[in-house]
């Protein structure tokens, strides 16, 4: 065997080293960020919800509110379009403005829903959430083409939305609501499996797999905050 064979088998070994060192560490990251802005978007819709200025000028009309839902909808197209050529500093501001954002477009439920409730839903959505973002990295069976079918139902889930805001159908709204659950239950097992992928063929921890791991960990943060919209309407006890 010629030195450079010895010397090319020395790489690949260091390579799956790194690889080994460099997974566990990342998935770690993933889902500190995603903490992070939950816990960034709870603080600023508990804030705005005990504001009373803040709620009349976010509710009062419903310009404010669209134009906030806007730009969360720009900053998630931007990171998922420029994640590559922006910095990690800079990607990571971005996400932090994001969930401060979206703590805004939140505040009406800590007003609308009682404390207690609140809470509850949120521990039985963390139970969910992480029961399928475990059956996701664990499981051995392709969900490739799951993947797909639950994003189509998403559009459908989206339209039936829209339609029901016209319609004022309570029978519907419920009907949309389970259609919600089972929808980003099956979506964050499918995030939780392409993060996985995608983070295992890094070759290291740089910046660049630190980037797609802040990618992903705004993916499970969406899958985890509307699960938890969708539950609040079965599980939310009304201030009234």
């Amino acid at each position: 065997m010629k030195f450079n064979d010895y010397s090319r088998i020395a790489d690949d070994r260091n390579r799956e080293l790194e690889l080994t060192r460099a997974f566990p560490m990342l998935m770690r990251k993933v889902y500190t960020w995603m903490t992070m802005a939950l816990a960034i978007t709870g603080i600023v819709a508990y804030g705005v919800s005990t504001s009373q200025s803040m709620m009349a000028m976010l509710y009062g009309g419903i310009a404010p509110l669209l134009i906030a839902v806007a730009v969360e909808f720009g900053i998630v197209i931007y990171l998922s379009a420029r994640i590559q050529k922006l910095s990690l500093v800079a990607a990571t501001s971005w996400f932090i403005i994001f969930s401060a954002i979206n703590g805004l477009t939140m505040g009406w439920i800590f007003a609308a829903f009682t404390i207690a409730s609140i809470a509850k839903t949120f521990f039985i959505t963390a139970g969910t959430f992480g029961a399928m973002a475990l059956i996701g990295s664990t499981t051995k069976k392709d969900m490739t083409k799951m993947g797909g079918i639950l994003l189509m139902a998403l559009i459908g889930l989206i339209i039936a939305g829209v339609v029901n805001m016209f319609l004022h159908s309570s029978m519907m709204d419920m009907i949309v609501s389970a259609l919600g659950i089972l929808i980003f239950t099956g979506l964050t097992a499918w995030d939780a499996q392409m993060i996985k992928r995608m983070l295992m063929q890094a070759p290291d921890a740089g910046e660049s797999a630190q980037k797609i791991a802040l990618l992903g960990s705004l993916n499970l943060y969406l899958d985890f905050i509307n699960l938890f919209l969708y539950l609040l309407r079965f599980f939310g006890s009304s201030r009234e």
